[in-house]
């Protein structure tokens, strides 16, 4: 009886045979076509959308925030662009169907759009959200913002980032034009900041009526051999059970970032969202088989990325406390009491929505440990779709590159006109 070799995803990557000529090749081409994307559309900002910004007229300043938005979408569209041409996979979505977080099936089939041959295009999902992961691998980002892209929300995405990567060129200057938070990981000084960021980005996404997605992963970091040990050295301290496949979540940032939104979007939603990926044998570590690197240049992608999600609507469902107090009009660039009551948690609030998330967080253990049994998360009949990570429409590729900023602009000096 032969016994065949595990495909090569499924193989760590240290045990992998050498690189060929043909995956040095193809990381050449990916990082050459990558690298001149993203230098495209960082030139597109600061070309012909700055100057937007810089005229002291009501309408450049809007004109100059679609055309930050368009930029965000070109690379959002990137991403499922390298997806599509070095990395082939497929997104894997179900849908919780039972008690809180759960989505009926009449919601389901409305939320799924498919094209003429049948293949998944959008899902028409709520489009003001906070959406919560556990994190496994550095590309957990990359196939979220994918997810996003089909959520029709990739234009409108936050994120929290190291403030060392704030001047990174091209890449650094182009987080700043998307309104990325850069924090200085001192809670100290990162509270009111990001209290007053997002309390900032909420107002106006109410008023301009616009999606927001704030994506925020609660563990912190990656479950690795150095983060693992941290994780049972807390839960020992606090008398508490640690995790078995991923880490103990942290809640102060989730519960800081929903008391900024919530007072000043009423419909916002936690979309919670258990990721998985094939070949991770349990309790190995996702990093030691899929990399960027080893995802796009090496071109040994995962064959589908799996995602369960759940949701809950915060003004209903989470425990986020008691915000009556709280003033949604405040300046976002106001003094320290302007976000009071939404930094100033009680000991009790704090306490019960760190039991909240930390039970939500067992759930998802869980979750990941039937997914490791059977390969997938369960799902009942007509709850999951498969979306290939391909473009909708042949002319993106000219979206991401930004090439229709020039059009933009000249648009705008039309209206100026």
């Amino acid at each position: 009886m032969t016994i065949s070799a595990p495909p090569l995803y499924a193989t760590e990557i240290a045990a992998r045979p050498p690189r060929t000529w043909g995956q040095v090749l193809n990381a050449i081409v990916f990082g050459v076509v990558f690298n001149v994307a993203c230098l495209m559309i960082n030139a597109s900002q600061f070309l012909f959308l700055l100057p937007l910004r810089i005229l002291p007229f009501k309408t450049t300043r809007k004109l100059y925030e679609e055309g930050i938005r368009y930029t965000k979408g070109s690379f959002a569209i990137l991403l499922i662009l390298m997806s599509q041409w070095f990395a082939p996979t497929k997104l894997v979505v179900s849908f919780e169907t039972q008690g809180k977080g759960g989505f009926t099936d009449e919601e389901i089939e409305n939320m799924v759009v498919r094209n003429e041959s049948g293949r998944v295009i959008a899902l028409k999902s709520p489009t003001r959200i906070v959406f919560i992961a556990n994190h496994q691998v550095y590309s957990d980002w990359w196939y979220a913002w994918n997810l996003m892209y089909f959520m029709n929300v990739h234009k409108d995405v936050f994120i929290v980032l190291k403030k060392s990567l704030k001047w990174v060129p091209f890449v650094g200057w182009g987080m700043q034009f998307f309104d990325f938070i850069f924090l200085a990981r001192s809670w100290a000084s990162d509270r009111l900041h990001l209290a007053s960021q997002l309390a900032s980005l909420g107002r106006r996404a109410e008023q301009d009526d616009l999606p927001l997605s704030f994506v925020l992963y609660p563990e912190g970091t990656l479950v690795s051999r150095d983060t693992r040990p941290i994780s049972k050295k807390f839960a020992d301290k606090m008398g508490i059970p640690d995790m078995t496949h991923t880490l103990l979540p942290r809640s102060t940032g989730l519960h800081y970032s929903l008391r900024s939104l919530a007072p000043r979007m009423p419909d916002l939603e936690l979309l919670d969202v258990t990721v998985a990926y094939p070949g991770i044998p349990p309790l190995a570590y996702g990093q030691s088989y899929y990399t960027l690197r080893s995802i796009f240049c090496d071109r040994t992608p995962p064959p589908s990325i799996h995602m369960h999600i759940r949701r809950f609507k915060v003004a209903d469902d989470v425990p986020i406390g008691d915000l009556s107090a709280s003033n949604p009009n405040s300046m976002p660039n106001g003094s320290a009491g302007s976000h009071a009551i939404e930094t100033d948690v009680p000991e009790k609030e704090r306490i019960e929505f760190e039991d909240w998330l930390r039970d939500l967080w067992r759930e998802k253990d869980d979750m990941m440990s039937k997914f490791l049994k059977v390969g997938a998360f369960p799902a009942e009949k007509g709850a999951r779709v498969d979306i290939p990570l391909q473009l909708r429409q042949k002319r993106e590729v000219l979206d991401a590159f930004g090439l229709f900023i020039p059009a933009l602009v000249g648009y705008a000096w039309t209206r100026l006109r």
